[in-house]
């Protein structure tokens, strides 16, 4: 018969190494790595560039569904959409158009 729970553990220091271990800073992964001399404007134009592409990908797969689906992909691209607005004030706020 399969148990949903784990046992609880047999110790107190069962139960403290287990926090500690918790606790141990986690190394990043360098596998998918933004080079760390990249200039704010170069990384939010990408950003920006990356969000304006998911919103056309979520536009056209809203196109292909009804109802409460289609209200949840909607939703989404409009979450991208808010974050997009968010990306040009920054973007203006460092090189402002007169």
């Amino acid at each position: 018969m399969f148990k949903a729970t784990p046992n609880p553990p047999e110790s107190e220091t069962d139960s403290l190494s287990a926090l500690k271990a918790a606790k141990t800073p986690r190394k990043p992964s360098t596998m998918f790595m933004v080079a760390p001399d990249i200039d704010t404007e170069s990384l939010l134009a990408n950003a920006c560039e990356s969000m304006v592409s998911a919103s056309v990908l979520l536009s056209d797969f809203a196109d292909l569904l009804e109802g409460p689906h289609r209200n949840k992909i909607l939703g989404i691209a409009q979450m991208v959409m808010l974050g997009k607005l968010a990306v040009y004030r920054a973007l203006d706020n460092i090189d402002p158009h007169e």
